[in-house]
């Protein structure tokens, strides 16, 4: 037994992986689950969702969430919409969620956030803020902030 197509199929599925990931990356604000995400790459759900976790580090509803709590942060900085208006323009269906989601990933409420954000990242250029307000989930928080 040979492990050339193994390894070819093993970059076969990456490829695929790579094209859910960008389409998360476009259509964050689009109503996406792992069933439509699964479709578009010939995959069963079960299949995408055990690939994508192994190649990424986590499933594909958490990288969509994430995608859309970061655009989320930009928006609450901006301060031009309400919390409400932010959850239905990054693609959430329920506020409750969306603050729930929120406040795991970065730790605050939305509107804790908006308040604070908005001081915080006062005279930096869009590119730096971006980087420097990344949300990072609380398990990964925790095993960095440790020494």
């Amino acid at each position: 037994m040979s492990s050339k197509p193994a390894s070819a199929q093993h970059l076969r599925d990456l490829a695929l992986l790579r094209r859910v990931r960008d389409r998360i990356d476009r259509e964050y604000a689009q109503p996406l689950d792992v069933e439509a995400l699964a479709r578009g790459v010939n995959m069963s759900a079960g299949h995408l969702s055990r690939q994508f976790r192994q190649a990424y580090g986590e499933s594909p509803y958490a990288y969509l969430m994430t995608r859309r709590i970061e655009r989320a942060m930009a928006l609450l900085r901006r301060g031009d919409l309400s919390v409400t208006e932010v959850c239905f323009e990054v693609g959430c269906a329920s506020l409750g969620t969306f603050s729930t989601r929120f406040t795991e990933l970065v730790g605050v409420p939305p509107s804790t956030y908006r308040a604070q954000a908005a001081q915080a990242t006062a005279g930096m250029p869009s590119c730096v803020s971006k980087q420097v307000t990344r949300p990072i989930r609380n398990r990964e928080a925790q095993v960095t902030g440790r020494s």
